[in-house]
């Protein structure tokens, strides 16, 4: 028996029609799959919201076309290099909640204010832009290694998928399989 191996890219069907300069060169195909599994719980307009070593965060309009994003570092990367190029900063713990107060009384306190507080703020204003060009009524979903600590700092609804590029390479399977 033979498996019939499918990379995501030109010539699968996804869906959604990509609107960008160069899609095929360009989009990452975890972005791909993570709205097809986003579009499967809300029609649209949607931004994923994939975290990593960076975050990508890439909108889906109400046509369900994939019409662009941004790309900024992960707030990991940021806390890291932050601690290994600056004296006596010591690391945090990324999954710890933001004190109570903005105004940090410690080293280590204002640390996780910028962490979590920085990174929260940060996504709400892209949230803020990416709702004045997509509708009011845009959804946000998250993947990826985005701590529970800045989701849940954000103002902006964010909705959590641990299996969201996972779910949309089902999704596509299914739309491209024989038989």
């Amino acid at each position: 028996m033979q498996a019939r191996i499918l990379t995501v890219g030109p010539g699968l069907k996804s869906g959604i029609k990509l609107r960008l300069d160069e899609p095929i060169a360009q989009l990452g195909a975890e972005l791909l799959c993570g709205a097809v599994a986003a579009l499967a719980e809300c029609p649209g307009p949607l931004v994923v919201i994939s975290a990593d070593t960076a975050i990508s965060l890439m909108a889906v309009n109400a046509k369900q076309e994939l019409v662009g994003g941004v790309i900024l570092p992960g707030p990991q990367l940021s806390m890291n290099a932050l601690v290994q190029k600056t004296a006596q900063l010591p690391q945090i713990d990324p999954a710890a909640r933001a004190p109570e107060s903005v105004l940090g009384k410690s080293t280590s306190a204002c640390l996780q204010n910028g962490f979590v507080l920085g990174t929260a703020s940060l996504l709400d204003g892209l949230a803020d832009r990416f709702c004045a060009e997509l509708g009011a009524q845009t959804a946000f979903y998250a993947t990826g290694d985005l701590p529970r600590s800045i989701r849940e700092a954000c103002r902006t609804p964010i909705h959590y998928r641990e299996t969201l590029i996972t779910d949309g390479l089902h999704r596509i399977w299914l739309r491209n399989r024989k038989g």
